[in-house]
């Protein structure tokens, strides 16, 4: 067996895991968001250097089996609207209904603008012509790609005559020819503004997507990697480039870190289990309810809805790089971030912000000379500043008063984003990771009456290993335009051909694959799907307002293996001398400090403690107790 590299492209901070086995490698590196291929090979040339003592990338690949990456610029690109120019081609009436809402209506301004026309594709006469007029009015608008979007039952047979004329008009060989795509190439939903904001959406996204993607597949190809490039998608699978859709990558890290939450609640028998995963500029807060992922069955996308499913995240805008700052007489904390650059004051590349990096820097929680693996010496004199000129001066409080508030103020924010979308019950455990999920997770605990919270041992990069839970799959919907057993049977045909198409294209037979039929019914503007293991139509099916098929292939590769089950002896901690923690008057105070490579499974013992790795530092406060698992994982409770 070959080893597993997963790589999670987040805004910061690019995360890299390589699975050989047991043993686990693990590497961050800045993420270089003016060429992504750069922090992609600089995140495989420091796995090489740490697995063989020496640079070696071809070595690596060459013994590795898949890679699956996940990355954030589908969302950044859409968070900040850059991207191609969007022509529409709609069909009556359609596009005052996709502008339904505020956010719709932001959307559609920044993405299309009055580059519309409207095409009705049942008129009779010069279709044909009545087209290239509307392709050619918006590329004189500017459009430089263009969406086709029809409505009605008809609207894939309908798409697809237009598409044989542009085609024909507009050969895609020529120079300058504009990329046309259509609705229904995207999704069989049978709601039209859903399918066609997927479309837009997508068209929006695909061009960087593409670009990067194929250049970073090219190199793999360059360094004799065998295998495909794996895009870790949104859904919780994986394909390759060439069979990946750019609104599929849109949120994907965050579903990374689900998929690994997932087999942390299987693995420790929790049911309900709140993921609070804390990255530079966000923390993404998740569920995990009875062993399977909160999700939405159609995604909300900024506000938009689109065709596929999405997983449940509520992103809180503050993270380790949030801004901390004074204002209106009160600390506020975010939503901007300081990001990689210029980063927190004390990483001294001219930021001037503080964030609660500083704080935990000059409180003595963080190291100055261990932070990111030792690769980062953090300035305490910058971190110093940066505090005292945007909190503690302002407001007129002494350092150590303002470093407690500001504290108090970062866990306020991530304790009141977790109410708001999490219920928490008595059986609630937290799962804290990311670079600063374990860092105050207990105080944010005690704010929200939860007494028990996992930390994976591999908090640090946590959605990447995620990722290696994932296997190759292709799903597919297709509307019933009758509810009869002959229609289910012909549209199952259909979507099972395009299957054996995508999975051939994959490297394997449809017959190596698993497949699952089910059947969605709108009743009362809501979606249930049901399962139709024996391919047969339920009866009856009274007061549905539309139903599709969907169908499922799903090729399962190999898993990393989460912890290992091995009897654990209980033992003290070793610790590795003390750390100084000042307090709120000013005073600092010895608290030991475990680091986590020291302790074997079964290592447990009683707060106030700072627990260290190279890419994560976890402070226990008084009255709660840590242990180590068997599989090196931290285990957190409050004690009684």
């Amino acid at each position: 067996m070959g080893k597993l590299i997963n790589i999670d492209n987040g805004g910061t901070l690019t995360d890299i895991v390589v699975v050989d086995g047991e043993s686990v490698v693990r590497t961050k590196t800045l993420t270089t968001p003016y060429d992504l291929s750069k922090c992609f090979f600089e995140g495989l040339r420091k796995a090489s250097r740490q697995i063989y003592g020496q640079e070696d990338v071809i070595g690596l690949l060459q013994e590795t089996d898949y890679i699956r990456y996940s990355t954030t610029q589908g969302t950044n690109a859409l968070v900040e609207r850059k991207g191609p120019r969007i022509g529409l081609i709609a069909g009556a009436g359609l596009a005052g209904v996709l502008q339904t809402g505020a956010e719709a209506r932001e959307m559609f301004s920044a993405l299309v603008g009055d580059r519309v026309a409207e095409l009705d594709a049942t008129e009779s006469g010069d279709l044909a012509g009545r087209l290239v007029a509307a392709v050619n009015a918006l590329t004189s608008a500017g459009a430089n790609r263009i969406v086709v979007g029809l409505g009605g039952a008809s609207a894939a047979a309908d798409e697809e005559r237009l598409r044989r004329i542009v085609l024909a008009k507009f050969p895609p060989h020529l120079l300058g020819a504009v990329p046309v795509l259509f609705s229904h190439q995207i999704s069989g939903d049978p709601e039209d503004p859903r399918r066609i904001w997927s479309a837009l959406l997508n068209a929006f996204l695909h061009p960087a997507m593409e670009t990067f993607l194929y250049h970073a597949e090219h190199k793999l190809r360059d360094a004799r990697f065998r295998s495909p490039l794996l895009i870790f998608r949104n859904d919780g699978d994986s394909a390759r480039v060439a069979k990946t859709i750019a609104l599929k990558t849109y949120s994907s890290g965050p579903r990374g870190g689900m998929e690994g939450a997932r087999a942390l609640a299987d693995h420790y028998g929790v049911s309900h289990l709140v993921s609070v995963d804390v990255g530079g500029t966000t923390t993404d807060i998740g569920v995990t309810l009875g062993g399977r992922i909160e999700s939405e069955r159609r995604g909300n996308v900024e506000g938009v809805r689109v065709s596929f499913p999405l997983v449940d995240i509520h992103s809180v805008g503050v993270g380790g790089g949030s801004v901390i700052r004074a204002a209106g007489g009160e600390i506020r904390v975010g939503p901007e971030s300081v990001g990689a650059q210029p980063g927190p004051a004390c990483f001294g590349l001219g930021g001037k912000h503080a964030t609660i990096t500083d704080v935990f820097l000059l409180m003595g929680v963080l190291d100055p000379e261990a932070f990111f693996g030792g690769d980062l010496v953090l300035d305490l004199e910058r971190a110093k500043a940066a505090v005292l000129d945007n909190v503690a001066r302002p407001l007129d409080l002494s350092l150590g008063r303002a470093l407690a508030a500001m504290e108090a103020a970062w866990v306020e924010r991530i304790a009141a984003g977790i109410r708001e979308h999490c219920e928490i019950g008595p059986d609630t455990v937290l799962a804290a990771f990311g670079g600063g999920g374990p860092l105050d997770i207990c105080v944010v605990a005690e704010a929200l009456g939860v007494g028990r919270v996992l930390v994976p041992r591999l908090a640090a990069v946590f959605s990447a290993y995620g990722l290696s839970f994932s296997d190759i799959a292709h799903h597919y919907e297709s509307p019933l335009p009758e509810a009869n057993q002959a229609a289910l049977e012909a549209a199952v045909a259909g979507l099972t051909e395009q299957a054996r198409r995508d999975m051939f294209a994959e490297g394997f037979a449809l017959e190596d694959c698993t497949l699952q039929v089910g059947l969605v019914l709108s009743r009362e503007g809501r979606e249930t799907e049901t399962p139709l293991p024996e391919g047969r139509l339920p009866e009856p099916l009274q007061g549905a307002a539309g139903c599709s098929v969907t169908l499922s292939a799903t090729r399962p590769i190999r898993h990393a293996r989460f912890g290992v089950a091995r009897t654990v002896t209980t033992s003290a901690p070793i610790t590795a001398g003390t750390r100084m923690l000042r307090d709120a008057a000013g005073e600092s105070l010895p608290v030991p400090l475990v680091r986590l490579a020291d302790n074997p499974p079964g290592a447990t013992g009683l707060g106030p403690v700072v627990l260290e790795e190279d890419f994560f530092t976890c402070r226990v406060p008084a009255g709660w107790r840590f242990a180590f698992t068997a599989g090196g994982d931290i285990e957190l409770t409050r004690e009684p």
